[in-house]
């Protein structure tokens, strides 16, 4: 009796990359297979297919089920269009080869038929060098994009893409206008960061008000993050630093490279010099002014934190990154030891090393609205002072001087340009009355005639030359402008500005116990706010007695010579 050997199992491997192939792929290399395995009498008894995969990753789904599968000793060739549909890099190839010789697994291809330790190595090569080959070609034609102004991949918020139709029935690509909706937002998160508000309180006002958020497909899905307006400054990701919106178009900032062992696209930065950078006007959305001041505000921050963490390396890594809670917070300093004043209940300040170490004897509090106001109420009373009104309407007298010297030079300049031009067609008249015309004359003649008109009506348009006179309650509006100071304190939308600007001038304030002073303390300030309020003093320059007032504030310190050095006043 003659046994009859069963035919070999086969199992088929088809894929395909989204970049080079459509899904019609997929059908076409397993019926290739197919046939190829009916001519060697091979049984299918499994196809794997993965399907918009790259060959340069072995953590393909139906790859993996495969040679687990192959593990189980359920088939004994290995069937596949090509050995690049298998693996493109050569570690996981000769990975596959080795594990499929141990089970004793045949790999058989159509291009290659059965595959050996040279076709791994060349094929391994070739295939390497096919990836690395795409990707130099990919750069090049990415970078050609851009230098062209185009798009190299993704549209940023604040874009959408402009298709036009070209002669040949098909449309243009990489092309961008602004949206118009989106550019508003882009000016709103920009101006209210400007303003002093932080990226957080930005996104938090922007989902509040409903405004959909990048990359939702304008379907109201997702949310604003802080991180989404902040990124990361060294990378140009985020809102903020998205240089695109200045009109600059910045390219090839970081490249992504493969994790071996996860498969996974990790990001790497470029070197500046790597960077393909092209000025495209056209899609600018934020003034140059507004983009520094929003860059220095970020510096600033950075600054904060990084001096933060060198000062207490073991302290909380982003406590300097939070905006000040309150008009006055991190700029109190006790008059006894020198620690911080800070909230010890709802409503009070007091010396932090009193109430944490108790390496401090000062156990006096102070309500933090009497803070406040004891500084908002001096500065108001001795920023009225006749000596800053003085000032005021000195500068505002040299601005009104200043616009009206520029209006008089352009009446100037005008009127020497209608003096020349008059001139001219004089000199033509006189050559035509001696016999001397041309035809050209006409023509010249009509141009100056018509520049003629044009600067007589601008000189008819300009206003007539007048004296700057003051307003007799220029005054007022000086006391109305001091008067509005807490207003712009206290309102929601001003306030991050007013008061990031008031504390800029603050360098410290020093709270020293006091039984005789107001609410238990003698308040000091130092800082460019003292410059300011130096002005009040009857001695410029000069050391001076100190004085009180109604409102409790008076100087106490002036360094002979100081001018508009830093200063300390009491409150």
């Amino acid at each position: 009796m003659t046994t009859r050997t069963a035919a070999p199992r086969a199992a088929i491997y088809a894929r395909y990359s989204s970049d080079l192939q459509s899904a019609a792929s997929i059908p076409d290399q397993v019926r290739l297979c197919r046939r190829l395995c009916e001519e060697r009498g091979w049984t299918v008894v499994e196809v794997f297919a993965d399907e918009a995969m790259s060959g340069a990753s072995h953590l393909r789904p139906d790859f993996q089920r495969m040679q687990q599968t192959a593990m189980a000793g359920q088939f004994d060739v290995l069937v596949a269009e090509a050995l690049d549909r298998l693996s493109r890099d050569q570690e996981h190839i000769a990975g596959l080869h080795k594990r499929m010789r141990f089970l004793g697994v045949e790999i058989f291809t159509k291009a290659e038929g059965a595959i050996s330790e040279m076709h791994i190595g060349l094929g391994g090569t070739m295939s390497a060098l096919f990836l690395r080959n795409l990707a130099e070609k990919t750069h090049r034609g990415l970078e050609g994009r851009v230098k062209a102004g185009k798009s190299a991949g993704g549209i940023s918020y604040g874009y959408r893409l402009d298709r036009q139709p070209l002669p040949d029935c098909t449309y243009t690509t990489g092309d961008r206008v602004i949206d118009p909706v989106e550019a508003a937002i882009i000016r709103r998160i920009f101006t209210e960061y400007d303003r002093g508000r932080s990226a957080r309180a930005i996104a938090i006002g922007l989902n509040r008000d409903g405004i959909p958020a990048p990359r939702s497909g304008g379907k109201g899905k997702g949310s604003w993050s802080f991180s989404t307006i902040s990124g990361n400054w060294k990378r140009g990701t985020g809102i903020l630093n998205n240089e695109l919106y200045i009109g600059r178009l910045v390219w090839n900032r970081q490249r992504f490279v493969k994790d071996p062992d996860t498969g996974k696209r990790q990001a790497r930065p470029n070197p500046p010099g790597d960077w393909i950078t092209e000025e495209v006007p056209y899609l600018r959305i934020i003034s140059d002014d507004q983009w520094t001041r929003v860059k220095q505000r970020q510096g600033a921050i950075r600054e904060d934190i990084l001096t933060e963490r060198v000062a207490n390396p073991n302290g909380p890594k982003i406590e300097r990154g939070h905006r000040p809670r309150y008009l006055l917070s991190g700029l109190l300093t006790c008059g006894c030891c020198g620690s911080g004043y800070i909230m010890i209940s709802d409503s009070r300040l007091g010396c932090a090393a009193a109430r944490n170490s108790g390496t401090c004897l000062n156990r006096k509090t102070i309500k933090r609205s009497d803070v406040e106001a004891r500084v908002l109420g001096g500065l108001k009373h001795h920023l009225m002072h006749p000596d800053l009104v003085a000032e005021f309407i000195a500068e505002f007298h040299r601005e009104m001087e200043k616009d009206r010297r520029e209006g008089e030079a352009g009446r100037v300049e005008a009127e020497r340009a209608l003096a020349k031009i008059t001139k001219e067609i004089e000199n033509i008249v006189t050559a035509i009355t001696e016999g001397m015309f041309h035809p050209s004359m006409k023509a010249k003649m009509d141009a100056l005639e018509t520049q003629k008109a044009a600067l007589e009506a601008k000189l008819a348009a300009l206003p007539a030359p007048s004296p700057v006179i003051l307003h007799p309650g220029i005054a007022d509006v000086y006391a109305a402008k001091v008067s509005d100071l807490a207003a712009a304190l206290n309102d929601a939308e001003s306030r991050p500005e007013a008061v990031e600007i008031l504390r800029g001038l603050i360098e410290k304030i020093v709270l020293r116990p006091d039984a005789d002073a107001a609410n238990g303390h003698v308040v000091e300030l130092f800082g460019e706010l003292g410059s300011i309020l130096s002005l009040c003093g009857n001695e410029m320059g000069q050391n001076t007695k100190a004085r009180s007032g109604a409102t409790g504030l008076r100087q106490k310190t002036m360094v002979a010579g100081a001018g508009f050095e830093p200063a300390a006043f009491r409150l």
